[in-house]
């Protein structure tokens, strides 16, 4: 049977569709909006600086849009009877479509690109020496060769603010841009084919095999459920749900309307415990402590497993302590030890405890999944037939090959461009491990804002120095790493497997691999061109983007120190990643061996994050409810009570929604989530 008789046969002739097929309308609605928010997502942060419409791993935008076609789908339902529109599976995979390219326009890709690939030249100056340390070892097809591009790019084009953006589309200077587009474009989407083949060999292991928790997805799969059921009024009028519902809509009135009228009083939701510890001593390590009161993460944190969120805050907790405590012992170690390094917020030597913990988790990981990728090999090299399901996207054996296949494209592409070959297997199989611990964290741990501590290339750096790169294997390694694998708070791998978990039991995989590929070539195209015309209309002097400067500037800067003098094996960072090591196998073998063990592995991954700091009290909130509740009313009294902290999710994102279609058309927007 064809796939289109297949398509036919799942749908009755009244127009409704089984439970588990998706059409193609669900996959070109979602096509149209993820390209509608990746047109619109640099104007809208970089330019408006209002409400981000993407932003971590639970982006604003694409909820908000789920919500309102939830309820015109309900609407349409109720006005033309025996007719549905879209199911509520198909509206998810519309969401999942919004939800993979959301990052792709701002911090996950084209937040930082385009200054990356002009800052060699536009920041050059006689004092810095980077034009006769860069330009010599650039790679010219990756970098464009126009100085007049590169000016009018911060600068913008004559008269470019009073023009149309069909006009600024018209006037850049394509000339310049077409060579490294093509090489930079051909480079990121071998990785994002790599991770869709990464994620659908992982995608059993982790849906079937760990039967692994998304508590990013409760609240999405749950409104759409509801749907399909016919019990969405229901779901909605939940006197639990109202009352969760209420607290962030009247918070964020009141605190919105403060932010446009001072007069209107405000709820404070950040406390500054700082002040309340010593600058000295054991808990010196709180001294800048700040609790952020948000009620979405405190939704999240409850839906999130016990053990899980108490791991989250005791270990953010316990690294503030250890601070104290080394310098009760005398260790006051400068930063100077750490040498030169790449890590997003990495600012202490014992941060680099994560780099070990890192390297361990991922051994945990590849032990835990051993049988399954013996069954993976068997059937790639044919000494096992592979039964393909209706819900797997690709093959095995597909899957494999093509993840070998892609690695050893981009191993070309870095070496034909200055990194030694065997070297760029290393250094890419750095940056995927650290990409897959993330994913790990976000996915299971339900942290829909997340931040590296440290870097892959600090790891090579601490362990070999700089001795096994050349000049220009380390600028384009460390521009990579920047381009892709550094600003992880938007990355695409953790909304790919959230991807996969919300269509594994969903038939019509060829509907949905499809969708996903050319939703992620186009939200590329998209994101430059939007990016481009928004540089070059206003001028990147004009906008702001102070961050993407100054982080993109410190990479060429380090860079810089890294060629100009070296860098030699650091003994403190090799200490702490050790230690790091040893206690993240401690950690995981506790785990896996004592069902008492009350502590999750992921939970030391997070100890540094920056992220922790404005998360950690309200893992703690979410963490204490759901323990009360579970102590004292049981299974029953959660299935009640989670829908309290449904509504803080609901509430926190319509609002943030709302504030920010305000905020697109004011000079200034008042700020819900987390930026």
């Amino acid at each position: 049977m064809t796939e289109k008789k297949k398509d036919q046969h799942r749908t009755t002739t009244a127009g409704k569709p089984d439970g588990k097929s998706i059409r193609m309308r669900a996959v070109v609605i979602g096509f149209i909006l993820s390209m509608a928010i990746c047109a619109v997502t640099p104007f809208n942060n970089t330019y408006r600086q209002a409400t981000p419409l993407g932003g971590g791993h639970f982006p604003l935008a694409p909820f908000f849009v789920l919500i309102c076609l939830t309820v015109l789908v309900a609407a349409a339902r109720k006005i033309f009877e025996g007719r549905t529109v879209l199911t509520g599976k198909e509206l998810l995979v519309s969401w999942t479509l919004m939800v993979l390219v959301s990052g792709i326009a701002y911090t996950g890709l084209a937040r930082t690109f385009f200054i990356n690939l002009t800052a060699p030249y536009h920041f050059a100056t006689i004092e810095n020496r980077w034009a006769e340390v860069f330009h010599p070892i650039l790679p010219k097809p990756l970098y464009p060769q126009s100085p007049e591009a590169v000016k009018m790019l911060y600068n913008g084009l004559d008269g470019g603010s009073q023009m149309g953006w069909a006009d600024v589309v018209r006037q850049i200077p394509w000339h310049a841009w077409l060579q490294p587009l093509f090489f930079w474009g051909g480079f990121i989407l071998v990785c994002y084919f790599i991770m869709l083949c990464i994620i659908n060999i992982l995608g059993r292991q982790a849906l079937y095999n760990e039967r692994m928790n998304f508590p990013l997805l409760h609240v999405p799969q749950m409104i759409e459920g509801a749907l399909d059921e016919n019990t969405l009024w229901r779901f909605f009028s939940n006197p639990f749900m109202l009352a969760g519902l209420g607290i962030p809509v009247f918070l964020h009135t009141l605190n919105g309307l403060h932010f446009y009228f001072p007069d209107v009083p405000q709820v404070p939701t950040l406390i500054l415990a700082g002040p309340y510890f010593p600058a000295h001593g054991l808990f010196s390590g709180f001294y800048k402590l700040k609790i952020y009161i948000y009620p979405a993460f405190i939704g999240f944190a409850f839906l999130t497993s016990k053990q899980i969120s108490f791991s989250f805050w005791f270990f953010f907790l316990l690294e503030g302590l250890m601070f104290g405590f080394l310098e009760i012992l005398g260790y006051d170690i400068p930063a100077a030890a750490l040498g030169v390094t790449f890590g997003p917020t990495l600012s202490r030597p014992e941060e680099t405890q994560m780099i070990g913990a890192y390297a361990v988790f991922f051994l945990f990981l590849l032990w835990l999944a051993r049988h399954h990728f013996t069954d993976v090999l068997r059937q790639s090299f044919g000494l096992r037939k592979e039964g393909l399901s209706e819900s797997d996207w690709l093959s095995n054996r597909f899957s494999f090959w093509g993840f070998v296949l892609g690695s050893l494209l981009l191993s070309g592409w870095l070496h034909y461009f200055g990194v030694p070959f065997f070297l760029s297997i290393l250094v890419l199989g750095a940056f995927f491990l650290f990409t897959l611990v993330a994913m790990r964290v976000i996915c299971q741990g339900g942290m829909a804002y997340f931040t590296l501590t440290a870097a892959p290339l600090d790891g090579f750096l601490a362990f070999s120095g700089s001795r096994v790169f050349t000049g220009a294997g380390i600028l384009i390694t460390a521009v990579v790493q920047k381009v892709l694998f550094l600003d992880l708070r938007e990355s695409l791998m953790p909304s790919l497997l959230h991807t996969r978990k919300i269509t594994y039991e969903m038939n019509g995989r060829r509907t949905i691999v499809w969708g996903v590929m050319i939703t992620l070539v186009a939200g590329v195209v998209v994101s430059f061109i939007a990016m481009l015309a928004l540089c070059y209309k206003f001028g990147i002097r004009q906008l702001e983007v102070d961050w993407a400067t100054r982080t993109t500037v410190a990479v060429y800067e380090n860079i810089y120190n890294l060629i100009e003098s070296g860098a030699q094996p650091r003994g403190w960072v090799i200490a702490f990643s050790a230690i790091g090591a040893a206690v993240m196998l401690i950690l995981v073998t506790c785990y896996h061996r004592f069902y008492w063990w009350p502590l999750h592995p992921i939970g030391y991954l997070t100890a540094y994050s920056s992220a922790m700091w404005i998360l950690w009290a309200s893992f703690f909130i979410g963490w204490l409810f759901n323990s009360l509740c579970m102590r004292y009313g049981g299974v029953a009294l959660f299935k009640k009570l989670r829908f309290f902290f449904i509504g803080l999710i609901i509430g926190d994102f319509l609002m943030g929604g709302i504030w920010a279609v305000i905020g697109f058309f004011c000079d200034a927007s008042y700020q819900v989530l987390p930026t």
